[in-house]
């Protein structure tokens, strides 16, 4: 006798509900995947994960309290079995790569047809990457030496310098002197190819390091 497979337990997570009923839409005939949770907020998923089981989370890059990267990292670390596919309309090769290096399985734009988003999501529970069309040649187009490395107290030095605080007021924040952190202001500069410390903040919010 054949045994019965379970369905897959997906969430989504976005703050626009026409993206929540657009997936529940896509997803309510879907065989074996069963949509249990739709929510708005990272602190709303996050609840609801420590008391749920969860197969699959579709995240939003951009949530209106965190951004999807940190918190596909955090969910990774807290529930190495769940599957996370980003969800988005940014298809720049950054954001994308720093999603994967995150932790995630797929990347889907949110233009992505049924048949992408149900076939991806299967593929992706079954250990592969799964992308909606288009994300893997902007992927094959680019080599991941584009994609600055940056150190936690590099990370830290830059979200201060992102509040407006000086050189000084950042040293006495996280205890180190103020040539350490101009220091670190130099190598951040030069990791993200920016003349001053305006674009360096620009282009660093874009890739969402901050």
């Amino acid at each position: 006798m054949k045994m019965e497979r379970k369905p897959i337990k997906v969430i989504v997570v976005d703050d626009h509900p026409i993206v929540q009923q657009g997936f529940e839409y896509i997803l309510q005939d879907a065989e074996r995947i069963q949509l249990i949770g739709k929510f708005s907020d990272a602190d709303s998923m996050q609840n609801y994960l420590q008391n749920n089981g969860v197969d699959v989370v579709l995240l939003d890059i951009n949530l209106p309290d965190s951004n999807g990267i940190d918190e596909c990292a955090a969910i990774k670390e807290l529930y190495e079995d769940t599957v996370v596919i980003a969800i988005s309309n940014i298809n720049e090769y950054s954001i994308i790569q720093r999603m994967l290096n995150a932790g995630a399985s797929g990347y889907f734009l949110k233009n992505a047809s049924a048949d992408e988003v149900i076939s991806g999501i299967h593929l992706a529970v079954e250990g592969e990457v799964a992308f909606s069309n288009g994300i893997e040649n902007i992927l094959r187009s680019h080599h991941t030496g584009d994609l600055p490395v940056i150190t936690r107290r590099e990370k830290e030095v830059l979200s201060l310098l992102a509040s407006g605080l000086s050189s000084v007021e950042i040293g006495e924040k996280i205890f180190i002197s103020p040539l350490t952190v101009e220091s670190h202001r130099r190598n951040l500069l030069q990791k993200f190819k920016s003349s001053n410390v305006a674009a360096l903040i620009h282009k660093a919010t874009e890739m969402k390091y901050i």
